[in-house]
């Protein structure tokens, strides 16, 4: 996966479902599904990458007063 520009995570969601469809297919040529599987499991690992920074970003929460602090979500 020697992309120019870095996927989007939905970008990335997409090719990685592709992929996913082919293997279950199951006619792929065993070659083929290596290279498929490699390239799944660097999607994969791109996706993971995207969510914990995102995740990361979350756990700051910007109040009124133009604070950071930490976002805890209430418990009703």
């Amino acid at each position: 996966m020697s992309e120019e520009k870095e996927l989007t995570f939905e970008e990335a969601m997409k090719k990685l479902e592709e992929i996913v469809e082919r293997l279950e297919e199951g006619n792929v040529p065993l070659e083929e599904a290596i290279v498929f599987f490699q390239e799944g499991m660097k999607l994969s690992k791109l996706c993971h990458d995207k969510l914990q920074h995102v995740e990361k970003q979350l756990e700051y929460m910007l109040r009124e007063d133009g604070q950071l602090v930490p976002f805890s979500p209430e418990e009703e």
